[in-house]
Order: structure tokens, then C-alpha cells, then sequence
């Protein structure tokens, strides 16, 4: 009987990597290998971190001879770095070893310090699981590291928890963390310029993060009464706010392949991104989405009047990309190429 142990984030902690291994728990691979998920990193302060980081170790060092297969998911080089305890001991008891990239920003790779811990980390992996084939590139081009790298794309996970229709309302939407490295500040100087001709839309914002200063700076624009910031949405009001909204727009600078896009196609949503991350394997501008470079406010107002103006336009999109949530992101799709890289490293 062979077993897979998965190391990532805490089930708690909110994030794209606790999304995907959430994904790949409901996958029949995931009871074939009798998989366990250990968390090792939780989103607290630095004291419970590094208590929760030291609990998870020694429980993996008892947990470690029963498994023949270990499966990392790393992001950041302090990600990679703190993985590093997980993957050698697995490495030097001869376990078979995936490391799975959630980075978003490829410069990480480049810079001489970091490239190394990767390289190393990478090269002491049977496989690297990679989020695009942009970024199965980057790994190559960057770390020298050719042989095992693999694309696995991310599945289509938030599909609707009902079959009831939402009336759609004339709202942009965008969700995930609300930092700079989103862009969240563009669309709402965007917004801010297209709202004077269409004062009857509004921009909601789902999320965590700078709260404050997003509502500072639409105060400053004069549309804090259009902008609202919803905090973290899950379960049936997330089920309502994206089954209302008529745009999805993630003006994003840096993305592995970002998972609120792919919420937004399963809710059958048009969407307005820039060309980052896995993005750019499927995107077909003015088909299946509309695309701009990140920090260009202005053809992001033209594509938010675009899209605000033409409604035949916006179901074409979402029917589009629609489609990609019942082929290359299907969630059962994933978990089948998942198992199988499984079954070939153990040797079934």
C-alpha cells in the first residue's frame, strides 16, 4: 500500500495553495494513496508560526518512514527555505519527492541568492510541478533545471454552490488580497474615470489587506460612495457576489496563475486581466477575455467601457472562457494527471 504525504499550508490559512490542495483532497488519487496533509506554515504572528513551524517538524519526522511519497508545495525563497527541512530528510530516506511552485513573481528566481536555494531544492526533486507552461520557461531558463519539470495547472474550484439565478447588477468585481501586486489602486483610478459616464456602476472589492487605504484613496477620487470594500467572502455570499457582478477585473502585476480568475469562469463571468503568470497558455484577447499591461490605467478604462457598454460582448466572453472550467481546469482532469504522476514515481 503505497502513501502520499502532502506538506503545505495549515487548512486555515487563506491563500491559493490551501485552495489547491483543498481541490486535490476531493480527487479519488488522494484516497488511493491514503494521502495526509500536514500543515506546516499558518498565518499568525511570528511567535505562532515558528511554534506551529517546530510541532509540524518533529510530527513529520515520526510521520516520514510510513510514506513513500512526500509532495511540497513551496511559494516564496523564505517558502523554499522553510520547506527545506521537509524535502532533505525525505530526500536522504530515499522517498520519492514532488515540489509543486506557487511562486508569483519570476524575478524570485533570478536573483543569484535565491536561485540557488531553488536549483538545489528543485534538482533534489523527482518532479517539479509547475502552474503554466510560462512558467515551466522561467524554472528552465532560470535554475537550469530541465528534466522534471512538469506543468500541473491549478483546477477550477469554486463552482456555484447552487443552481439558483442571481439577477446581475451593474457592479465590476474583483477579489483576492488587496495589496499593490494586485493592482487594486489601478482599477479604482480607473473606475474612478469611467464612473462619470456610467454613474449607475459600482466597484466592489473582496478581500483582506489594505482596506483602509483603498477607501482613502476613493474618498480622494470622489467615489467612495461607488466603491466598497466587502472583506473576505466564502460559502453562499461569495456564491452571491460573484453570481451578481457583470465584470471580473484582476489588474494584477505578478500572478502563478491566479485562482480568482479561474473562480470567475466558473461563475460564468467576463473577465479583464492583465497578461501575467499562467494567464497567457489560454488567453485569447477579445475572444475569452480582455487583456491590458499591468499599470496602464488608461486602456483599462477603455476596456471597462467596453465591456460596461456591450453586453453581447460580455456573454461571448464568458461563454468563451466558460468552457475552459469544463475541459483544461476541470477539477476531475486535474486530479487524474495528479494521480498519475503519483502512480509513475511509485512505480504501479
Amino acid at each position: 500500500m503505497k502513501r502520499v504525504l502532502v506538506i503545505a499550508t495549515s487548512r486555515k490559512t487563506r491563500g491559493g495553495i490551501t485552495a489547491v490542495v483543498s481541490a486535490h483532497e476531493k480527487g479519488s488519487q488522494w484516497r488511493k494513496y491514503h494521502t495526509r496533509w500536514l500543515g506546516v506554515y499558518i498565518d499568525r504572528n511570528n511567535a505562532l508560526k515558528i511554534l506551529y513551524f517546530v510541532i509540524s517538524w518533529i510530527q513529520y519526522l515520526f510521520l516520514l518512514p510510513f510514506y513513500d511519497l512526500v509532495h511540497i508545495h513551496v511559494s516564496t525563497h523564505t517558502s523554499v527555505f522553510r520547506k527545506s527541512f521537509f524535502l532533505y530528510p525525505a530526500k536522504w530516506l530515499g522517498k520519492k519527492i514532488v515540489t509543486h511552485l506557487h511562486c508569483s513573481t519570476p524575478s524570485i528566481l533570478y536573483d543569484k541568492r535565491n536561485r540557488q536555494l531553488y536549483r538545489k531544492a528543485f534538482l533534489a526533486s523527482d518532479i517539479v510541478l509547475v502552474l503554466s507552461s510560462q512558467w515551466k520557461r522561467i524554472v528552465e531558463e532560470a535554475l537550469d533545471v530541465k528534466d522534471n519539470v512538469r506543468v500541473l495547472y491549478n483546477p477550477i474550484i469554486s463552482l456555484p454552490l447552487s443552481s439558483e439565478h442571481y439577477t446581475k447588477k451593474k457592479y465590476i468585481l474583483f477579489a483576492g488580497t488587496i495589496d499593490k501586486r494586485k493592482g487594486y489602486h489601478d482599477l479604482i483610478k480607473a473606475f474612478s474615470a469611467v464612473s462619470i459616464s456610467y454613474p449607475d456602476w459600482e466597484l466592489l472589492l473582496a478581500g483582506n489587506g489594505e482596506i483602509e487605504e483603498g477607501k482613502q484613496l476613493a474618498e480622494s477620487l470622489g467615489i467612495a460612495d461607488k466603491v466598497k470594500f466587502l472583506g473576505w467572502v466564502s460559502g453562499k455570499e461569495k456564491d452571491r457576489f460573484f453570481g451578481e457582478a457583470s465584470i471580473y477585473c484582476l489588474p494584477s502585476y505578478a500572478e502563478g496563475f491566479p485562482m480568482s480568475v479561474l473562480d470567475a469562469w466558473a461563475y460564468n463571468l467576463p473577465v479583464i486581466c492583465t497578461p501575467v503568470g499562467g494567464i497567457m497558455d489560454v488567453a485569447k484577447d477579445g475572444e475569452n477575455i480582455l487583456l491590458f499591461n499591468p499599470g496602464d490605467i488608461d486602456t483599462l478604462q477603455v476596456l471597462l467601457k467596453r465591456m460596461i457598454q456591450n453586453e453581447p460582448l460580455r456573454v461571448h466572453i464568458a461563454e468563451e472562457s466558460h468552457k475552459l472550467s469544463d475541459s483544461l481546469f476541470n477539477l476531475d482532469r486535474i486530479n487524474e494527471q495528479l494521480g498519475s504522476i503519483y502512480k509513475e514515481l511509485l512505480g504501479e
